[in-house]
């Protein structure tokens, strides 16, 4: 079963639960989504930075830095193009890596678990016409989006980490 058809049949099992909450719950949520106008503007929150190397040179140096760093472990690679041309679709080159770090990740998610819809990390590679790029989630944004407190030292640790994984995949040797 490839990954798409369990998130479809997840995403299926959750409509089909939401849809059975009792109807009082229903009003609870438009009052809270009435209250909550969140605007967010193109790019907030996303670090993107440009690479040296060709797509191919750049993602594989991206899986072989993280899977050489003993505290990351590879969850999932996802090859966007390639699904994109299953069903008959053109994409420019778009791949996303997903990595974790339990012992950075975890006291995140003590503290907020809401934060658990951005974890694990994720870093996207992408072609742009003729330009390579690579992009992640600002962990600062992260911080505020989920309400994440006294968690500073994680936070830098993690900021700084993803700007080394990138940093290594986009510049020459």
């Amino acid at each position: 079963m490839t990954i798409y058809k369990v998130f479809g049949f997840l995403l299926i099992m959750l409509t089909i639960s939401s849809c059975n909450q009792n109807k009082k719950d229903t009003s609870k949520i438009e009052k809270l989504n009435s209250n909550h106008k969140m605007e967010v503007t193109k790019g907030q929150g996303i670090v993107t930075k440009t690479s040296s190397k060709s797509f191919e040179e750049t993602y594989n140096t991206l899986v072989e830095v993280i899977t050489n760093n003993p505290n990351l472990k590879i969850i999932a690679e996802l090859n966007h193009q390639a699904n994109a041309a299953s069903v008959g679709l053109e994409l420019n080159p778009t791949r996303i890596i997903m990595f974790g770090n339990p012992k950075l990740g975890t006291p995140l998610m003590q503290n907020a678990q809401s934060i658990g819809l951005d974890l694990p990390q994720k870093i996207l590679v992408w072609q742009d016409n003729d330009v390579v790029k690579v992009s992640y989630n600002d962990p600062t944004y992260l911080q505020e989006r989920h309400g994440v407190e006294g968690k500073d030292e994680i936070l830098q640790k993690i900021k700084g980490a993803l700007d080394g994984l990138t940093n290594k995949a986009i510049n020459p040797q």
